[in-house]
Formats: structure tokens, C-alpha cells, sequence
């Protein structure tokens, strides 16, 4: 999102604040930041709740005071006016955080003052800036719709109400975007999963915790088959690791001290703290420290597909995006500092072939420490500043362009991370690629150099598809459920007219199988039209009626996932390009 427009979304949203406070004088104002998608305000209506006449309403009054070209204009206040100030508006939650401001040390605090042209202050709200200049540059708004929040995300607090909007420049980006989220909606993978029969929840298991069903684990067992393909031939040894860890694991490693509060506690009979493991990476250094180790021996690169786990909050939870139970490729390359750029290119290659095959467009954006809080972090500085030099020059060798962003790294290293576009548009943070000098420290890691001395090694950490959950709903959003052959349930449906024809179609479908292609012989008592619908709906990439004719013939009728016309197909040739097409990932 560029600097322009987060400011014009930012400063949507104080138009929105204006026209709740128009509409409900006695409404008290939360916060409301610009966000990827648009921007959002939270509102307590003191027991009153929001409609959809209201949003109507909002959005009309938001545009007109848009018109009015109200001027935005930044002062400060000290700590202890605002608070003054915001009690005298009945503003209770600016009060508490201007007091929070006073209690940081902060002398003066950010106002964003909304002025008409008759120079008269229309509305007043905390805020440290990023503003337009008059509201007649907000190009165009929509509100979207009305949800829930906890006052600072606490579920202790109290909920809010908050209000999603977008902004953009013009309205062709605007009906653009609208177009997106139809398209969005119509392609939602928790509708398509069901009607599918991908995956599944269940109340006695737990939210969160989805399962996957014959066909869904199909389509995870191939992207699973596929990354080995890709790994192991590039010298990536398979390892298992088992779910459970003792909590001292985490602490050396410091995901005890960063993540503590999403970490699974196991009982145990003993005395000893076991936990669910939310990150593989600690189990993999104690695979490679398990033996003293060579510089002749590396790199050293591991590699499986594991599940770790993190208790997420119910209120957080959203379908495969986001889950309790994580499965994720996990890769881990031990190496000298003279191999950081070979093994970085490596992996850059390897995440490449992955995503050219689902057609998806890489963008790259190397994710920095942030240098105003140090204390988010692990390791020196002197460290952190040689690991992002370090990815900086190689990504300024295999891209012209690319964004660095401050506060994005992981807190034991900078990453280069990898935004993936979809067939609508939509942008995805997906794979990574993590360079590590801490926990190999932390965990004192080391190997015997060509002086026969011990060196420390450089960690590598990758996530090719990252989380299967995650990538499994953006796939089945990106296809709209029409998976590529390759990776369909079902890739042949053959269809007997009648049980005359039941010995011919299991024949075919032995044929076809031992190809090594999944097929669906749908031999129930029903009419062909039904077994065609059914076979649409599950959206089969291809289909074989078997009558008379094509018992007899050499000829299949070929029914083709999104074509209207049969075509006539050699059957020989009809398998031998099946299994082609399934081979070459087309």
C-alpha cells in the first residue's frame, strides 16, 4: 500500500468517526487505523447496535462531507490537555490512551482537526498523522460491513463495534476491488471445501482443528509429493521430529519469551513441562548437534512436513486460513558463511519452479528488524546488519526491484519473504526464506573447520508452501475448486449408461488406473444426466460415458471440464495424454 493511499484511508476513517458522532452524538470513539484492505473505526454505542440502514446512512453522510472538502490539519496537545480535553467530550477510551501516552513519558500527542470552509472545527480526534489535506482527495469510499472487537483485542474488555470501509483513489479501483470481494465471495473455500468434500470440522474435536477427507487428502498428499520432488534431488534429507518438546527446548531457543501465550501446556505424570510444538526449527538443531560435525559435511539440509500447534483465540479463527493445527513444509539448511548465497539461491529456485507450476506471480520484499525497538529481537546488532546485507545483495542480483520493510523479521533473523498473486488479484505472504546467526548461537551449535577449529554454522530457514491449511484455502479460492489435473480428486469420471455396461467401465477404469490416474467409476443406479451434473459439481476434469459404442470402440466420448462439446478421443492416446498432462503438472 503506498504512502498516499494510507493516508486517504486513514483519513476515511475520521470522516466515518465524523458522521457516527452526527448520526449518534453520544457514541464513543475507539480507534480507526488504514488497513491492507481499506480501514475500519471502532465504536462503543452504549448498548445500541449498528444496522445496515446505518451503513446506508454513514456511507451517504461520509460523501458529503467528503464534498464539503473539510481541511485536515495536525496539531499537539500535551499529554495531560488531551486528556482533559477528551473528558470533556465524554471520550473515555481517548482518555485512556492519552493517559497511557502521559505514562510513557510522551510530552505532546498527535490531534487531526477536521475544519469546513467557514473555518469552523467539525471534528476532533487523537491521532499522530498521516492525513490528506482536505477531504475532497478521498477519490471514493464504501463501507462494507458492521463486526465485532474487543477493546484492544483483549477479550477481557469490552466489545466494540467496528465498522470496515475501503477508499481508493478513483471509483474504477474501487469497482474493481468491489469486483474482487464478489469474486472473493463466490470462490470462499469453507463453501467450496464443503460442497467438494475437502475437509471438515467437528465440535468434539475443537475449532481449529480441521480434518481432511479422503479427497482433500489427496490434494495435500500431492503438494507434499511434489516439494520432495523438488528437494530431495537438490540434496534436502528427510527427517521426523516427534510433536511433543520439553519447554526448556523453547527457552533456549526464545520462542518461550516471544510466543509463551500460544503454546500448548501438556500434563504430564512426571515432573517435567512438556508442550505441543509451535516451530520445528529448535528440533532440527538437535538433530544436527546429535554428532560433531566437518566443514566437509555442509551444508547440511533438512527437511519434512510436520505439524506444530498454537492456541490461537476462538474469536481468530477462520476456516483453513487460519487453525490451531499448522502442517507446514519446514526446511532448515545448516552452512558456512561462505555458503549463505549458494543455499539462499537454492531455495529462491526451488520456491520459484513451486509457484510457476500453480501460475502464481512471485513478488519478493526483504523483511528487516526494526531498529527503534531493538528489544523485539535476539542477537547483537553488529550480527543482525551483517544477516540483512547479506540478503540485500542477493536479492539486488536476481531482482530489479524489490520493497524492504522495517519490523517484518522474524526475531531471531531477517527473511526475504514472498508475496504470491492470485487469479484475482489478491496478494499472499507465503513462502520465506529466514537467515539465522542466533539460535545456532543459542543453542551452541558448531562444526570443525579445515583448521580444526570450531566454528559456529549460519541457519537457513524455508517455508516453500508454508502452511498446507492456508495454502490449500488460497488454492481452492485461486481455482474455484476446478483444480488442475494434476492435483484433482478425481481426474476421470466414467459414467456407465446402464449395468449392461458395468464390465466395460470397470475395464476402463483399471486401464486408467494403472496409469497411475484417479479415477471415479460411478456405477450407482442413476440416470447418466444426474452422474454428469454430479460430476460437474465436483468439477472432474474429465468424463467418459461408456455405452454400446464405446464398449465396442477404440474411441472414447470425452467429456472436458469447461467445454460444452464431446470430444472424440483415441483411447490409447486418451491415457497416454491423461498420464502426460498429470507427469508434466499442466
Amino acid at each position: 500500500m503506498s504512502k498516499n493511499l494510507e493516508s486517504i484511508r486513514h483519513s476515511a476513517s475520521h470522516v466515518l468517526a465524523q458522521a457516527v458522532l452526527e448520526r449518534y452524538p453520544q457514541a464513543k470513539l475507539a480507534i480507526g487505523p488504514a488497513i491492507d484492505t481499506g480501514f475500519y473505526y471502532d465504536f462503543d454505542l452504549g448498548g445500541k447496535t449498528f444496522t445496515e440502514a446505518d451503513l446506508d446512512w454513514l456511507e451517504k453522510k461520509m460523501r458529503e462531507i467528503i464534498k464539503q472538502n473539510q481541511k485536515m490539519e495536525q496539531s499537539e496537545m500535551t499529554a495531560e490537555e488531551a486528556i482533559k480535553f477528551f473528558k470533556t467530550k465524554k471520550q473515555p477510551y481517548k482518555v485512556e490512551l492519552a493517559m497511557e501516552f502521559k505514562k510513557q513519558g510522551e510530552k505532546k500527542v498527535g490531534l487531526n482537526k477536521m475544519i469546513d470552509h467557514s473555518g469552523k472545527e467539525k471534528f476532533i480526534d487523537l491521532c499522530a498523522g498521516g492525513h490528506i489535506n482536505l477531504t475532497k482527495e478521498i477519490g471514493a469510499i464504501k463501507l462494507l460491513k458492521i463486526a465485532g472487537a474487543y477493546w484492544r483485542g483483549d477479550e477481557k474488555n469490552k466489545m466494540l463495534q467496528r465498522i470496515y470501509g475501503t477508499a481508493f483513489t478513483s471509483e474504477k479501483e474501487l469497482n474493481d476491488y468491489l469486483e474482487q470481494l464478489k469474486q472473493a465471495e463466490e470462490r470462499d473455500h469453507r463453501k467450496l471445501g464443503q460442497e467438494l468434500d475437502l475437509f471438515t470440522f467437528s465440535d468434539l474435536v475443537g475449532g481449529g482443528l480441521p480434518m481432511f477427507t479422503p479427497r482433500g487428502t489427496i490434494i495435500r498428499n500431492e503438494i507434499e509429493n511434489y516439494l520432495t520432488e523438488l528437494q530431495i534431488p537438490r540434496g534436502y534429507q528427510k527427517v521426523w521430529i516427534p510433536h511433543l518438546a520439553k519447554k526448556e527446548l523453547y527457552q533456549v531457543s526464545g520462542h518461550w519469551d516471544k510466543f509463551g501465550d500460544d503454546i500448548f501446556h501438556v500434563a504430564s505424570k512426571g515432573e517435567e513441562i512438556f508442550v505441543l510444538k509451535p516451530m520445528n526449527c529448535p528440533h532440527h538443531t538437535q538433530i544436527y548437534a546429535s554428532r560433531q560435525r566437518s566443514y566437509r559435511e555442509l551444508p547440511i539440509r533438512y527437511f519434512e512436513v510436520t505439524a506444530m500447534y498454537r492456541d490461537e483465540k476462538a474469536g481468530q479463527l477462520h476456516g483453513l486460513s487460519r487453525v490451531r493445527s499448522i502442517t507446514i513444509d519446514d526446511a532448515h539448511c545448516f552452512c558456512r558463511y561462505d555458503q549463505i548465497e549458494q543455499e539462499v539461491n537454492l531455495i529462491y529456485d526451488i520456491i520459484a519452479e513451486f509457484y510457476r507450476t500453480f501460475k502464481m506471480e512471485l513478488i519478493p520484499r526483504l523483511s528487516l528488524s526494526d531498529p527503534k525497538n531493538p528489544d523485539k529481537y535476539i542477537g547483537e546488532r553488529r550480527v543482525w546488519a551483517k544477516a540483512e546485507d547479506q540478503l540485500r545483495r542477493i536479492l539486488k542480483k536476481r531482482v530489479k526491484h524489490f520493497e524492504e520493510i522495517e519490523g517484518e523479521a522474524a526475531f531471531y533473523g531477517p527473511k526475504i519473504d514472498f508475496e504470491a498473486k492470485d487469479s484475482i488479484g489478491r496478494k499472499w505472504q507465503l513462502a520465506t526464506i529466514q537467515l539465522d546467526f542466533n539460535m545456532p548461537n543459542r543453542f551452541q551449535l558448531e562444526y570443525i573447520d579445515e583448521k580444526g577449529e570450531r566454528v559456529q554454522p549460519v541457519m537457513i530457514h524455508q517455508a516453500v508452501a508454508g502452511s498446507f491449511e492456508r495454502f490449500l484455502s488460497i488454492l481452492i479460492e485461486n481455482y474455484a475448486g476446478a483444480f488442475p489435473l494434476w492435483l484433482a480428486p478425481v481426474q476421470v469420471q466414467i459414467i456407465p449408461v446402464s449395468k449392461d455396461f458395468f464390465q466395460a467401465a470397470a475395464e476402463l477404469t483399471s486401464e486408467l488406473e494403472n496409469s497411475g490416474i484417479r479415477v471415479w467409476l460411478d456405477d450407482l443406479n442413476e440416470t447418466v444426466g444426474y452422474k454428469i451434473r454430479k460430476g460437474e459439481k465436483q468439477k472432474v476434469p474429465y468424463m467418459l460415458v461408456i455405452g454400446e459404442k464405446e464398449a465396442k470402440s477404440k474411441n472414447l466420448n470425452v467429456r472436458i471440464r469447461g467445454q460444452k462439446e464431446v470430444a472424440t478421443v483415441n483411447r490409447k492416446k486418451f491415457i497416454e495424454q491423461v498420464a502426460k498432462e498429470i507427469k508434466e503438472k499442466k
